[in-house]
């Protein structure tokens, strides 16, 4: 991003975030929601080599389910295309979860060890070695590091006077972000109604322009910081390619 750019963070965690960004047009906002879902590549899944598997459930379906196991990606330590094997054998009685993946490389790991795979019965096992390929969202849904991304106008409130004291209260719900004298405050502070913000009080509510709250998730292939800056990046690198395109 450039200096033309404020970024303020509302919430921050690894694996859930909410961000301000001032000086972005709708367009600009977009494209980053659009980024983080299909332009950052992470690990997952691909293809599966039966080994064994005495369980109820088809190779075709375990196959299914470990596509959707998110696995930690490292960034800049792999190119697209790029593989990684896993290893699972597991002997009932018991479940199979993603934890007992056992990586040919320990810099990819399941994001989350307790991710069910196949509850497992007496005398059934499971054995199998699967490859982990580097692609991106655009070319399969299990490649989104980013789960949940969504943005909205920071929106001002303006108090305009006193409810006259005649008029029944009405609920007066908003969902988001609010800007008050200069704070930002999230709406479920207040149960997400005006009303209880400022009681009493005729208000309008204004968009403040340029200015948008993202809300993102990962499903923990990225952290939050990695995902939104390699996203920024994808739209940075796409920009210059087509300035030199132009150029020819």
């Amino acid at each position: 991003m450039t200096d033309d750019y404020e970024v303020e963070f509302i919430e921050r965690g690894d694996r859930e975030a909410r961000f301000l960004v001032r000086g972005a047009t709708p367009a600009f906002a977009n494209g980053i929601r659009r980024a983080i879902i299909a332009d950052v590549p992470t690990l997952s899944i691909d293809t599966v080599r039966m080994v064994e598997n005495s369980s109820v459930m088809f190779d075709e379906q375990l196959a299914l389910r470990l596509g959707l196991v998110p696995l930690t990606t490292p960034l800049g330590e792999f190119e697209e295309g790029d593989i990684v094997t896993l290893s699972l054998d597991v002997s009932g009685p018991g479940t199979a979860y993603s934890g007992d993946l056992v990586s040919s490389d320990g810099m990819v790991q399941p994001a989350d060890d307790n991710v069910p795979i196949i509850d497992l019965k007496d005398d059934q096992r499971l054995e199998f070695e699967a490859d982990a390929v580097l692609s991106s969202g655009k070319d399969h849904a299990k490649h989104q590091g980013g789960v949940a991304v969504g943005y909205r106008h920071l929106q001002r409130v303006e108090v305009v006077g006193d409810r006259d004291e005649y008029d029944e209260a009405e609920t007066n719900l908003l969902r988001g972000v609010i800007e008050e004298d200069g704070e930002l405050i999230p709406t479920d502070e207040f149960d997400h109604d005006l009303t209880n913000r400022y009681p009493g009080k005729e208000i309008e509510v204004h968009d403040v322009p340029n200015a948008f709250v993202f809300h993102v998730e990962t499903d923990g292939s990225l952290s939050i910081d990695e995902l939104v800056t390699e996203a920024a990046a994808s739209i940075s690198d796409r920009a210059d390619e087509l300035e030199q395109a132009v150029q020819l």
